[in-house]
């Protein structure tokens, strides 16, 4: 998994680690690393870099000693000469870097201005910077995380640099992984964010946020105990219930069952008007219709004006549920049972009476508020889809692609991680790896091109065999 650290947990980290290394050794390591990822640069071109004070432009400074030594041209901008790192300017001037005002017609900066300590949003000399990278254009890499973002909030509330490529030390940090600040950070063609790993690890506690990855394939194996066994049924690998649409909404019924049988799960149940079980049992006549045992419901997709009568009947069962769409608008104060809520920015936004806007800057805060106040875990829908529970890491998805944003997809979500949880996975798991998976089935389904959510389900048995093998190919979502 990538993971990434609140920036208190990366100073403490990176304290006790100097404490441990000879004086200047954690900057000279992050320096070469800095250096060692400009290697596309050539000789004779020209880097501007943008520094600010401490060590961020410590850091650069002292990588701009290494360019130079190899032939390219360094320019400094300073943010301010009296509180830039004095050894690192030596450094830097000593080996041939220069001086300069103000950013002219460079075609390569290196955004060294603040780091993880900073407080969001530029202002003065630092915003006309960022404008000038918006508005030239310079192929932009930033240094740890990019300058004016919210670094554990993963906002963007004002003014802040948007670039490139962001080379980053010894962990992830939140906002290089959750939207929207995410979006500022750039992609160098490798991976979310280049990380130079500079010894930080053992330090380091538990992550804030983490995100699965195609290798890890190990989930499947360590939460479902039945994939190892060599007899295996229908019962062993659960029943999953599905009281989910409507006559207004029949298609959303046929879809989320689709994405329950593309789980893991061993059984179907649905319950629905008489109508809608027959059309259910003619496309899918492996589901069994009516009232029976089950280990996990999902309750609302497509429910229409029925519910808070579907969301009534699955927790009379005492198992637990997942609750999406019309479901979303008749909650209890609280759940009993394990619960996964699944709401997109304006369901949210309805449950925390609030406004979608306010949802979509601060994504990972409304979720997070939502999770408490209903002790549930909360799936929020979007380009990064969030899993949040109370207690526990968060999980962002990236995998999928922009196409994925079309009518049913949702539906097919909701009943894939309905059956991981009848399959034995908890809410926070179950709605991370479904997140995971339908999303790679989106780009497995039609790689950079528009999709179905039909044929998303249809992807997803594949695309789970793929996964569980250890054959996915990197389907990383790379919006931005």
């Amino acid at each position: 998994m990538l993971r990434s650290h609140r920036v208190e947990d990366v100073r403490a980290a990176e304290a006790a680690l100097a404490a441990t290394l000879p004086d200047g050794e954690l900057m000279r390591r992050a320096s070469r690393g800095l250096a060692d990822a400009l290697g596309h640069v050539a000789a004779g071109e020209v880097v501007l870099m943008l520094i600010g004070p401490g060590n961020n432009g410590g850091d650069a400074l002292y990588a701009a000693a290494h360019l130079l030594d190899r032939g390219v041209r360094v320019d400094l901008c300073l943010l301010d000469p009296g509180t830039v790192h004095a050894d690192g300017l030596a450094t830097a001037l000593g080996a041939g870097a220069r001086v300069v005002e103000e950013p002219t017609d460079q075609r390569h900066c290196l955004d060294a201005v603040f780091g993880i300590g900073a407080r969001p949003g530029l202002t003065g000399r630092a915003a006309d910077w960022a404008e000038w990278i918006a508005r030239a254009r310079p192929h932009t890499i930033a240094v740890d995380v990019p300058s004016g973002v919210d670094v554990d909030g993963a906002t963007v509330p004002g003014a802040h640099v948007r670039a490139d490529a962001t080379i980053t030390f010894g962990t992830y940090k939140n906002a290089l992984l959750v939207a929207p600040a995410s979006g500022a950070a750039g992609w160098n063609g490798t991976s979310i964010a280049e990380l130079v790993d500079i010894g930080l690890g053992p330090f380091l506690p538990a992550a804030s946020v983490e995100a699965i990855e195609p290798s890890d394939s190990w989930l499947l194996d360590d939460l479902f105990d039945w994939l190892r066994s060599p007899t295996s049924h229908k019962y062993a690998r659960g029943v999953v219930g599905i009281a989910a649409g409507s006559e207004q909404y029949a298609g959303a019924a046929h879809l989320c069952v689709a994405g329950a049988q593309a789980g893991l799960a061993g059984m179907v149940r649905f319950v629905g008007s008489d109508e809608l079980g027959r059309r259910i049992v003619d496309r899918a006549p492996e589901v069994v219709v009516g009232r029976g045992r089950v280990q996990a419901w999902v309750v609302g997709p497509g429910g229409g004006d029925d519910g808070a009568g579907q969301l009534s009947m699955a927790l009379e069962d005492d198992v637990p549920v997942l609750v999406d769409a019309s479901g979303l608008q008749h909650l209890p104060g609280s759940f009993d049972v394990p619960a996964l809520l699944t709401p997109h920015a304006g369901e949210l936004a309805q449950m925390l009476d609030t406004d979608r806007a306010s949802v979509e800057a601060e994504p990972l805060a409304h979720a997070s508020r939502a999770a408490e106040r209903w002790g549930a875990t909360v799936l929020l829908k979007g380009a990064r889809t969030l899993v949040v529970t109370p207690g526990r890491p968060t999980r962002v998805n990236l995998t999928g692609s922009p196409w994925l944003g079309t009518a049913g997809s949702g539906d097919v979500l909701a009943g894939l991680a309905g059956s991981l949880m009848a399959a034995g996975a908890d809410p926070h798991d179950a709605g991370s790896l479904a997140a995971f998976l339908h999303g790679a089935a989106s780009v497995r389904a039609n790689p950079g091109g528009p999709v179905t959510a039909s044929a998303v389900a249809a992807a997803l048995p594949g695309t789970v065999a793929a996964f569980h093998d250890g054959l996915l190919d990197d389907v990383r979502d790379w919006r931005h």
